[in-house]
């Protein structure tokens, strides 16, 4: 593969994420869920100001009814089902609709540390990067497996971004890390192998918290990512209208929100189709 040529794919697509945060004063939205699988709804938040997508394999298990699974809880046992092909598919639909100048990650099926082992092969990386991705969103939950992703996303010119998860999330969706010095140790280990940008999984069980404000806990562990790294940050899981703000002020780039924006999506049609059903 052409070193240069993807060298200078991954810089356009870094710059998008950059024109992103900066248009946002520091912090960005990236809409995932059904607006990265849906073109329409895809094509419904650009045309409202998004400028970062995130299409990926359990969110797809639900647009696709597969196996009769109608609950994101369930679709992560079996996105290892859904197929690269079918991601690179979604991926294309999505790009052919956005444009070029919005920046689209993928969850493909072996970026996750999947409940049965998917191998991932170099033709893997070429298929999602000729279908328009511009980087990979992972979670895997070892370093030397995440740096030999990197590597393989690199030389296909696709950038990446990696997570931070606890040892006690219901699912593996990153390197675990708890206190916020193993965060901020972790996050430099994934910077110096090349990761992209740097997440910490959010949707965790924490309880007793106030509206509108996120646990000391999580705060200070996203704080310690955030102050470790160079590379842009995200947050990712239970993010909302009534703790956005709270999650904006821990210094995080990005906020990737999915099911508050399904939920809204899905009260929406149900009270469109409830108006048609009454005149």
């Amino acid at each position: 593969m052409f070193q240069n040529d993807m060298k200078r794919k991954m810089q356009f697509s870094m710059e998008k994420v950059k024109k992103a945060i900066e248009k946002g004063k520091g912090h960005t939205i990236l809409s995932t869920g059904i607006t990265g699988d849906d073109a329409r709804m895809a094509k419904a938040v650009v045309d409202a100001g998004i400028t970062m997508l995130e299409p990926n394999h359990p969110a797809l298990v639900l647009a696709r009814g597969y196996k009769g699974i109608t609950s994101m809880h369930e679709a992560e046992k079996i996105r290892h089902e859904i197929t690269v092909d079918q991601m690179a598919e979604v991926t294309h639909g999505v790009r052919n609709v956005v444009g070029n100048d919005i920046y689209i990650t993928v969850g493909i099926p072996g970026g996750f540390t999947e409940v049965v082992p998917v191998p991932l092969f170099e033709e893997d990386f070429m298929k999602m990067s000729k279908a328009g991705a511009d980087g990979l969103h992972t979670h895997k939950s070892s370093l030397n497996d995440l740096e030999e992703l990197v590597k393989q996303a690199h030389k296909y010119g696709l950038c990446v971004d990696a997570y931070i998860g606890l040892p006690t999330d219901f699912h593996t969706f990153g390197i675990s890390a708890e206190k916020p010095e193993e965060v901020e140790k972790v996050a430099k280990q994934m910077e110096s192998i090349g990761v992209d940008m740097i997440g910490m999984m959010t949707g965790m069980s924490y309880e007793g918290i106030e509206a509108g404000q996120i646990h000391p806990l999580l705060k200070e562990r996203l704080m310690a990512m955030v102050e470790a790294v160079n590379v842009p940050t995200l947050a990712e899981g239970g993010i909302n209208l009534d703790n956005y703000t709270a999650f904006k002020e821990t210094g995080v780039n990005i906020l990737v929100v999915g099911t508050a924006i399904d939920k809204m999506a899905e009260k929406a049609v149900a009270s469109a189709v409830q108006n048609f059903l009454n005149v």
